[in-house]
This record gives structure tokens, sequence and C-alpha cells, in this order.
């Protein structure tokens, strides 16, 4: 079945740790992220490309470096891996990214880990462009003759590197770096970001020999990234660690190759210097002798970027003197006026345009044309196209916006138009990560959410309650548990209670150690007697008097009558005895009991990927869609002259993982998506729409929300 794709916008919103200009096409650039692929830019339609959405393996869409062929402007090479334990590939285009050829490698990478800003680590040879060098994490120094279709270990290279951690938290810097000078044939320069290795290698032949580079920094500090200018001198940046986060000592310092000397060029030193380091690192084509570089990890006063027109004699702290509009991407307004930015691993700058630059930061990617000119520099996030968020969770309710959202980092949104990017988060409280979504069915601008933070406890409250469909919040706190015996936190405390509201919006059921309910916004808490400790509670959307769950501990099925108040086992006929494929531990997993929006009593279950099926609010059950095993599902309106309510599944039908849609309440089931539209699979849950037959919403772990129409199907406004 044909399928329109597009994304909702919010505009950029997570972590691309390198942003690279085409050394021979202007207005051309490419952008890696950490784990929603790469991008082109299309000067001509002015946005971003995503140019991997037609990949199928998850661990691809986080890009450990890219590589912009020196010779042939639409070359372009990507190697892939989001972890060491998960496959690797290099990707080669030779058509601006429009087809791939991929190549499995035994190298492993990790573009969603630790030290995903150093780089960058692939590089071409500017006088035989089929000949690549890549510096890998654990295994050394890898080469290709053949345009990366074959990979080699390159022999005479001196670090053999540390080899693939045992510990899955763990990883290495490795080689940070390859960088050929595009001025001498044959030379070319290595970093490694091990300590006790030395910190830069020299080759003079191509690679056939290697010498290790003396007199660079010898305190601690780590290479993490580097550039050359038509000088032939090499520009490098350093850390005491490799980042994003636990830098606290930086550097940059020059070498000039035709001298063999070293120079210390660090815009700020000293005792007195600022806590942070120095990452981004660019040289301008048409001058050598102006460059910048970006600080990392410096929470005081502001990361920044460093502009230097004598090759580092002297800087410019560009912070002073910069605004950024942020009006495309208000989200970015969050904490009052948007500052610098945090993360700024990329920095780039345009080799055919010296006032054009770029730096990216772990929320967005800032552009100016401007960093020539004297006086105020206005730089505008430079992400139209690019969608590189998290999503955890998602509702569509019956009424007020189509979508209503919960992020990972940027807590999520209510979108009243999904091609204009909304106009603030999820605030008060802000919980960085949104975990559970619902809605009053019959009251949808009520809603509830929970959520976390990056820290292990939230600082007041996990949960928040609204009355205008998610447009603004209220904090919603619940009486202090009895402590946990072995001093962990309580469910409340973390975000791991999740929240539920009745259908006609007057009841929130908390799932807290002691599950408790307010029918006064918590004013007044009860203890919701029969309701297993933490297990997700699901509501009918149509009957404000009743809830359901799982009794895991003794397979059954509960429900309340009462709103709340009491749980009961119901006889869940049909049902297997185990109802443990169901459980989940995980605060963010999607809940597998739905209630159907306009039907009382109607409940879906996904028991280990079979779906079961219940009309008369849980007594009776009957096993449908058995040709399809769920991993993620969600209900829509129905199809026309149809009672039961259109399925969405992510799920495997004869060995084939796609999306899927059914009409027939899951007896058969066709494929929306396509080869073009997979988005790595890593998708966290899907959901359709009540009041559009045919919309569905999928959350993505890197892509941000994708949403499909039937090809053809007109579309009004949102709301």
């Amino acid at each position: 079945m044909a399928y329109d794709w597009h994304s909702v916008r919010v505009g950029g919103g997570g972590f691309a740790p390198g942003v690279v200009f085409s050394p021979v096409e202007p207005g051309l650039a490419w952008l890696r992220t950490d784990m929603g692929g790469a991008y082109r830019w299309d000067a001509k339609a002015g946005r971003w490309l995503a140019l991997q959405d037609g990949v199928s393996e998850g661990s691809y869409m986080g890009i450990e470096s890219l590589a912009a062929d020196p010779v042939d402007p639409g070359t372009v090479y990507l190697a892939a891996g989001m972890h060491w334990s998960l496959p690797s590939a290099i990707f080669r285009s030779t058509d601006y990214g429009r087809t791939w050829r991929v190549t499995p490698v035994p190298f492993r990478m990790g573009g969603n880990e630790n030290g995903r800003g150093l780089g960058e680590r692939l590089a071409i040879d500017p006088f035989d462009h089929d000949r690549l060098f890549f510096g890998s994490r654990h295994q050394g120094l890898w080469t290709s003759a053949d345009a990366g279709a074959t990979w080699h270990k390159a022999a005479s290279f001196p670090l053999a590197g540390l080899g693939v951690p045992t510990d899955p938290r763990a990883t290495h810097g490795g080689l940070s770096f390859v960088v050929f000078d595009p001025q001498v044939k044959g030379r070319l320069f290595v970093g490694s970001a091990d300590p006790g290795t030395p910190p830069l290698l020299r080759s003079d032949d191509g690679g056939q020999t290697w010498h290790a580079v003396p007199g660079a920094p010898d305190d601690g500090l780590l290479p993490v990234k580097a550039a050359i200018g038509s000088d032939s001198v090499l520009t490098v940046a350093w850390c005491d660690g490799i980042g994003p986060n636990g830098i606290t000592r930086g550097a940059v310092w020059r070498f000039d190759p035709a001298r063999g000397a070293w120079r210390d060029v660090t815009p700020l030193k000293g005792k007195d210097a600022p806590a942070g380091g120095y990452m981004g690192v660019s040289v301008a084509a048409s001058d050598p002798k102006t460059i910048a570089v970006s600080t990392v990890d410096r929470g005081y006063p502001v990361d920044t970027v460093w502009l230097s027109h004598d090759g580092g004699a002297h800087w410019d702290a560009l912070y002073k003197r910069s605004v950024r509009d942020v009006s495309a991407t208000p989200f970015l307004d969050f904490d009052g006026k948007a500052n610098f930015g945090h993360w700024i691993a990329g920095l780039a700058i345009d080799p055919f345009d010296a006032d054009h630059a770029a730096y990216v930061t772990g929320a967005t990617v800032y552009a100016t044309h401007e960093l020539e000119q004297p006086g105020t520099l206005h730089w505008a996030p430079w992400t139209r196209g690019i969608e590189q968020t998290a999503i955890i969770t998602l509702t569509s309710p019956t009424g007020g916006a189509h979508l209503v959202s919960g992020f990972g980092d940027i807590a999520g949104f209510r979108h009243g138009d999904l091609k204009v990017s909304p106009p603030h988060m999820h605030l008060n409280p802000f919980l960085s990560n949104t975990n559970t979504l619902d809605y009053a069915g019959r009251a949808p601008r009520m809603m509830v959410r929970s959520g976390s933070v990056h820290a292990r406890v939230v600082p007041d409250t996990s949960l928040a309650w609204s009355a205008d469909g998610g447009n603004s919040w209220t904090p919603l706190h619940v009486p202090a548990g009895t402590p946990h015996a072995d001093g962990s936190p309580l469910p409340e405390q973390t975000g791991d209670a999740a929240i539920t509201v009745s259908a006609d919006g007057r009841t929130f059921l908390a799932e807290t150690d002691v599950p408790r309910f307010t029918r006064d916004r918590g004013a007044h808490w009860q203890v919701a007697k029969g309701l297993p400790s933490r297990v997700r509670v699901t509501a009918d959307k149509v009957d404000a008097r009743r809830f359901y769950a799982i009794d895991f501990a003794k397979g059954r099925i509960v429900r309340s009558d009462d709103g709340g108040a009491h749980f009961h086992a119901v006889a869940g006929k049909g049902l297997p005895a185990d109802l443990s494929a169901a459980h989940f531990t995980n605060r963010e997993a999607p809940a597998p009991l739905l209630a159907e929006p306009g039907r009382a009593g109607a409940l879906w279950l996904n028991l280990g990927g079979g779906l079961w099926h219940s009309v008369d609010f849980g007594k009776s059950w009957a096993r449908t869609g058995e040709t399809i095993s769920v991993e993620r599902y969600g209900l829509g309106k129905a199809a026309p002259g149809r009672r039961e309510p259109a399925l969405y599944a992510l799920g495997a039908i004869n060995g084939l993982r796609a999306i899927w849609r059914s009409d027939d309440g899951g007896e058969s089931w066709v494929r929306i998506n396509d080869d073009a539209h997979q988005w790595g699979m890593r998708i966290r849950v899907i959901s359709g729409d009540p009041r559009r037959f045919g919309r569905v919403y999928i959350g993505t772990d890197g892509r941000g929300i994708v949403y499909g129409d039937p090809v053809n199907t007109p579309v009004k406004g949102e709301e």
C-alpha cells in the first residue's frame, strides 16, 4: 500500500558531531549525526536531505565519520556503526547520497559512544581519491585502495589499538583523526586519543612508513580533532578526555611540518583558564592564518567559538558579539534566550565563502554568513530538514492537537501544526525525558505525563497534568512514600511511576510503590486497593469507571469498576495462563494493553508478539493477527464501514520486518512503508490517529517523528 511520508517538524534537536563542506563544489555540505544517519545540504531546495532513511540496519544510523571526496563532489563516504557490539560498514555514494554501496567491515565503530565528536577518522587521499584510511577506535589503522570496497589493516602502522572492550559500557578513543596534506603528496597525519601512546604520527610516503611527531603537549592531553591549511600547518585541538562530557582541560597547538616545530596557540591558558577543553577546528581555505576552534564542556562562562586571523597569535571570543535568532526552532529558548550552545564538537568554515561558517551543538546546528565581518555576528539554526531526536512516547488524542509527543532530552511537544516547530517544550516541570503520556478519552484536553531527568532523582516531581491539551502543564505531587530499605529512590522520584487519567478526566492514577489516585488534581490522594505495585495501568477511553492492568505476580487481568478505588480479577477467558510476555521493566516501554478510543470495554493486548482482543471489559479474549509477530502497535480510526479500529504495527510477517496496517481487526495486514522509508527500523512507538483514517505516527529512535498518509489522501489543517 502506497503511503506519503513526512517528518514532524521540530528542527535538529540532537547531537550532530560533524559538519563538513565539500572542498570542490560551492553550496554543498554534509552532516553526520550520532543516531539519525547522515544529511546533505541541498542549496537549491534550501534544506537538508536525510540520506539513510532506506537503511534497515539500526546500527548504521550512528555515523562515526564522514569524508567528502576532494575530486568528485558527488562522492561521499560514511563510516557507520552505532556501538562496538553492533554491525559496522563503510557506505559509498557517487550520486550525492541518493544510492549507496554498503561494505560491512570487521573493525568496530562507536557512532553513538563517548568520543563521537572526535575526527574525522575517515580520510581520502587527495592525490589518489580511490585510496582511503580509517582510524578505528579499537583495532588500529585500516586502508582501502579501491574506493572502500575492500579494507585491510595498515601493517606498518605502529599502533595496533587497545582491542574491543569486554564491558559494554566502555569504549576507547582510538585513532581520533586522519588528515592528508593536500599540498604534499604522500603526507598524512594520524592522531591517537588512547592514553600512553604517541599522540601524533606522521607519514611522508603515503603510509608506507610512520614516525611519531615529537614535541606535542605531554601533560595528559589527547589530540581529538585537527585541520590542515593550504600552508601545510596542522592545527590540533587537545582535551584531557574524549567527551562529549567530562572534559576539564584542553589546548590548541599548531604543527609546522616544514620546520618540525610546534606552537602553543591556546586562546585561554594558564592556571586561571576556565575548566573545559577544545574540540572543533577549521582553517579557512582563503587564508591559512584564519583559524577557528571551539570549546567543549566549558560551562563557565560559556562554550564558544574562538576566531583568529593571525594563526592563533590573537583570538576573538565570538560569544561576546554573537546573537542567535531561533524563531524557526523556538524550543531552543526554553531556559531563556538561547546561549551559544554546548558539545561544540563540529566546526567548519565554508571553503568557498569565509563569511559562511557552521558549528554543531548537542541540540542544533548554527550557521552565520558574517564570520569575517566586524560587529555583531548573527547566527541561526541551520536545521531545515534535520530531525534528529529520540522519541520515547506519543499520543494522538480524540480532540485538540492531533499529536502530543514525549522526547528524550528535549521533553516533547504539543504539535498543533506538524509542519511548524512547536513554540515550546513541555515545561512546569521540565523533565528532559517524557516517559508516558495519557489523555482522557471523553475530555481529551485533559492530559497527564510522567518523566525523568538525566540525574538519578527528579528534583521536584516526575508527574504533571494539563487542562489544555498539553500546551501548558501543572506539577502534580504525590504523598511521600515509604523509603526503600536499600536506600534506592522511590519510583515517583526517578520517573518510573507512570500516570493514567480516566475517560472523563476527573481521576488521575499514579503507579507509585503503593498506587494512588486523586480526584481533585492532587490535593488529596487515596490508595488504589487491589492494584499491584509498579504495573502499567490502562484507562478505558469511554467508561470513566474502568481501569485495567495486568497482575503479573498472579498471571491475571485486574479491573476497577469504581474509578480506580478498587481493583479485582476478571476472568480473562481465552488468554494463556502465562502473561509474563507482556511484562516490562523499562519505564520507557510502550504499554502492552490499549483501550479503543470509541468503544467502552474494547481492549487490545500485545502478548509476546501475539495480539489479543476483548470487547467485554476484559472478561473474554480472542487471538487475532496470527500471521504477524508484533513488536509495537497502535490504534487508529476505523476504515469506512468497519467497526474495529485500524491497527498499525511494527512487526514481522514471513520474516519481513516492516510497518503494517490492518483494517479488519488483525486478520489481514498490508505493508505501508517501503524500502526507502525504514529509518534504521529503530522504532520505539507507533500510533494511528483516532480522527483521521489511514494516518499513522511513528516515533523513531534517532530520526524524530515521521507520519504517513495513504497516497492521494487530502490532508486538512491539524486542528
